[in-house]
C-alpha cells in the first residue's frame, strides 16, 4: 500500500515537474522573441539553440525546487499515511508556483527595459530604497495592478490545465518484489534530484549554474539562459556577496599585511598649486541618469543635451567624455562622492564605521581646511537610503531635502528639479563660501513632468527615435525619457548660467550619478550603457585646464577641485588621483581608458566612439593594477582595517 502510494505520487510529481519545466521554456522563448532585436546581427542559429539548451538545463534546478515542495509535503507524508488525500495540496503548490513564475515573467519585461538584464542586484537596491516611492513608481509607471491582475488570470488558466494533467490516470502495478522495487525507486529519486540539483550533471564540474551560464558570445542570449527563478537567485547571491564585500580586485591577502602607516602614505596627496582663483561657491551637480550618449553627435537631432553642449562650447568650460560613475545606482554615486571611496560591493551608508568617524578621504575634509562649509541638496527626502545621516556623519554641515526647503511634493521621490534649484538660488543670498553637492530627481520614473509646457515635443521625438534608433522596442517610452533628460539638462544649465551671472566667482561641476536605465535601443554600446559626462565650468576654466580627453571618475572630482584651487603644498587624503592622472576609471562591472571600454574581469572590450584603433592588451594592463589599488584601499578603510593598530 505504501509502495503503491509512493509510486503514484512520484508519477504525479513528475507531471508537476514537467509542467513547470515546459512553462519556463515557453516563457524563455516568448521573451527571446519579444527582444530578438537585442541580439547581435551576427548571432548564429546554433547560438540561439545553445542558449535554450543551457536554459533548459538550468531550469531543471528551478522546476526541481518547486517540485521538491510537493515531494516533501505530499509524497513523503503519503508513505506514512497512504490513505491521506493530499492531491489538493499538490495542486495548491502548483498554483502558487505558476503565480510566482508568471509575476516574475511579466515583471521581467520592464526590468529588462530599464537595466538591459534580467534580475540582478538592482532588485535589492530597490528594497533598500524608499519602498513607498518604489511602490508608487511601480503602480504609476510600470502598471503593477493591471500586471498582477493579468498574472492572476494567466495563473487561473494554467492551473486549470495543470489540474487536468494531474487527473489523468497513473500507471499502477502489483510488484512481486516490493522491497527491491522500493529500493530502486528511492535510488532513482535520489539520482533524479541530483541531476536536477546540478543542472543536468552530477557535480558542479559537470553541471551548470548562473555563474557559468554565459555560454554564447551574445549578452542578450546569455541573459535569456537564466529563467526568472535563477535570475532572482543570482540577485540573492549578489546581495550576499555585497554584504560580504566580495568583488573583483580587492586583494584580501594584501589586506592582512597592510598597516595604518602604509595606508596613510598611499592616501596622502599634495596640491601642486592653484590654477584658479579661489571660488566663493562650488557646485557639484549629480544629475539623475545623466548618461553621456545624448551628447554624441549621432543623437544630436534629439536635442536632449543642448544645454550642456552649449556650456561645453564656451571658453570657460572643460569637458571630457572619458568618465565613469562610481556604480550603477544613485546611492553608490552619492556615497562615493561623500566618502571618496570606490565601490567594493559594501553598502557604506549602512556600515557602523561610517557613523563612528569621518573617513580621511571624505569630501568635506579638504574643503573645511580651505574655509568652506559643505552642504548637500537633494530633491528627495532626507531619510532616503540613509544618505542624510551619512552625509552629516561624514562632515557635511547641512543636508537639505525637499521638506527642508518647503517645496511641494511633485512625484513619488520628492520635488522636481526646478523647485530644487530655485530653493538653492534663494539660499545663496548672503551665504558663506560653500561647496554644494546637489542630487537631482526628475529624470527618473515615474516620468510626470509636463514636457509640452517645457517646450519638448514628445511626438516629434518619437518619430526621430524610430529613425535614429530603429532597434528601440518602445519609441514612445524612450521619447518620454529623453524629454525628462531634456528637462533636467535645461533646468541645470539655466541655474548655472543664472548663478554664474550673480556670483561670477563660482565653479561648477556637472556629471551623472549613473547611465544605466535609459538606453538608445536594444543594443547600446558599453559606452552608451555606462559612461557619464564630466563638465567643469566657471571663471578661469579653459578647454585645456585639464588634459584633453582626460580619464576620470566620481572619486576623482574632489582631488581635481582641490588641486585646482588649493595653494601649493596643501595636503589632503584621497584614494583616487585627480582627473587626468587616471590610467583608467571603473565601476563595479565596467572600465574606461583613453581608448577603450571594457568589462571588468573579462576580455570583452570596445573602442570608444571617437577612436579608430587601440592596443587593447596594453589598455587593459593600464586598468588592472589601478583598479586593484583603489579597491583594496577603499575596502580596508570601510571594513575596519583602520582599527588594526589603534
Amino acid at each position: 500500500m505504501r509502495l503503491q502510494s509512493y509510486l503514484k505520487n512520484c508519477q504525479l510529481d513528475l507531471r508537476l515537474f514537467a509542467f513547470f519545466f515546459l512553462l519556463m521554456a515557453i516563457y524563455r522563448l516568448i521573451f527571446m522573441v519579444k527582444y530578438a532585436g537585442a541580439m547581435s546581427a551576427d548571432v548564429a542559429l546554433t547560438e540561439i539553440f545553445q542558449a535554450n539548451w543551457a536554459g533548459w538545463r538550468l531550469s531543471l534546478k528551478s522546476a526541481g525546487g518547486f517540485t521538491l515542495l510537493s515531494f516533501l509535503l505530499v509524497t513523503l507524508p503519503g508513505i506514512v499515511r497512504p490513505k491521506w488525500s493530499l492531491g489538493r495540496l499538490r495542486l495548491a503548490i502548483g498554483a502558487l508556483a505558476c503565480f510566482i513564475l508568471t509575476v516574475l515573467f511579466l515583471a521581467r519585461f520592464p526590468y529588462y527595459e530599464e537595466f538591459r538584464m534580467t534580475y540582478g542586484l538592482q532588485v535589492f537596491q530597490g528594497w533598500h530604497d524608499d519602498r513607498v516611492a518604489v511602490l508608487g513608481m511601480m503602480v504609476s509607471e510600470y502598471h503593477l495592478l493591471p500586471g498582477l491582475l493579468a498574472a492572476a488570470v494567466i495563473t487561473g488558466l494554467l492551473v486549470l490545465g495543470l489540474k487536468k494533467i494531474l487527473e489523468l490516470p497513473v500507471l499502477q502495478k502489483q510488484w512481486q518484489q516490493p522491497i527491491a522495487v522500493a529500493a530502486g525507486a528511492f535510488v532513482i529519486t535520489f539520482l533524479f534530484m541530483l541531476f536536477c540539483r546540478f543542472g543536468g550533471g552530477v557535480s558542479y564540474a559537470t553541471g551548470i549554474n548562473w555563474e557559468n551560464a554565459a555560454v554564447t558570445s551574445d549578452d542578450f542570449l546569455n541573459e535569456c539562459v537564466l529563467d526568472d527563478v535563477q535570475a532572482m537567485y543570482r540577485a540573492i547571491q549578489q546581495e550576499e556577496r555585497m554584504k560580504a564585500g566580495d568583488i573583483y580586485g580587492v586583494d584580501k591577502e594584501q589586506l592582512k599585511t597592510m598597516t595604518v602607516e602604509q595606508v596613510e602614505t598611499a592616501l596622502q596627496r599634495t596640491a601642486p598649486g592653484a590654477k584658479l582663483s579661489k571660488p566663493r561657491h562650488i557646485f557639484i551637480v549629480l544629475g539623475e541618469t545623466w548618461a553621456q550618449w545624448p551628447l554624441l553627435e549621432k543623437y544630436a537631432p534629439l536635442h536632449a543635451a543642448d544645454g550642456l553642449k552649449g556650456l561645453i562650447k564656451e571658453e570657460n568650460a572643460y569637458y571630457t567624455s572619458r568618465f565613469m560613475p562610481n556604480g550603477d545606482f544613485t546611492s553608490i554615486a552619492i556615497t562615493g562622492m561623500i566618502t571618496g571611496l570606490s565601490e567594493v560591493n559594501v553598502r557604506v551608508n549602512y556600515q557602523p564605521r561610517s557613523f563612528e568617524d569621518i573617513y580621511p578621504t571624505a569630501l568635506a575634509n579638504p574643503f573645511h581646511k580651505l574655509g568652506y562649509q559643505v552642504d548637500f541638496w537633494y530633491g528627495g527626502t532626507p531619510g532616503w537610503d540613509n544618505i542624510s545621516r551619512l552625509a552629516l556623519a561624514q562632515g557635511f554641515n547641512h543636508f537639505y531635502g525637499y521638506p527642508d526647503f518647503h517645496a511641494p511634493k511633485t512625484n513619488a521621490w520628492g520635488t522636481n528639479d526646478r523647485n530644487l534649484f530655485n530653493a538653492l538660488s534663494e539660499h545663496l543670498r548672503g551665504e558663506e563660501p560653500t561647496v554644494h553637492l546637489i542630487m537631482t530627481t526628475s529624470n527618473h520614473p515615474p516620468y510626470n513632468i509636463d514636457l509640452a509646457a517645457e517646450g519638448f515635443d514628445v511626438d516629434k521625438t518619437e518619430n526621430l527615435v524610430r529613425e535614429l534608433i530603429p532597434s528601440e522596442t518602445d519609441p514612445h517610452n524612450l521619447a518620454v525619457e529623453i524629454g525628462h533628460y531634456y528637462y533636467m539638462d535645461k533646468v541645470v544649465t539655466e541655474f548655472i548660467r543664472d548663478t554664474a551671472k550673480k556670483y561670477p566667482d563660482s565653479l561648477f561641476v556637472v556629471t551623472g550619478d549613473h547611465a544605466v536605465r535609459s538606453n538608445p535601443g536594444a543594443q547600446p554600446t558599453m559606452f552608451e550603457f555606462q559612461s557619464v559626462p564630466f563638465v567643469l565650468y566657471g571663471a578661469g576654466v579653459t578647454h585645456d585646464i585639464l588634459p584633453a580627453d582626460a580619464v576620470g571618475g566620481h572619486t576623482g572630482i574632489m582631488p581635481t577641485l582641490v588641486d585646482l584651487i588649493a595653494p601649493v603644498g596643501f595636503q589632503y587624503d584621497s584614494v583616487a588621483p585627480a582627473i587626468g592622472q587616471y590610467p583608467a576609471a571603473f565601476n563595479r562591472d565596467y572600465y574606461i581608458t583613453s581608448h577603450i571600454m571594457g568589462q571588468v574581469g573579462t576580455d570583452k572590450t570596445e573602442l570608444l566612439p571617437d577612436v579608430i584603433e587601440a592596443d587593447t592588451a596594453n589598455e587593459q594592463l593600464k586598468m588592472e593594477p589601478f583598479l586593484r589599488r583603489l579597491r583594496t584601499l577603499s575596502y580596508w578603510l570601510i571594513m575596519g582595517g583602520h582599527n588594526e593598530e589603534k
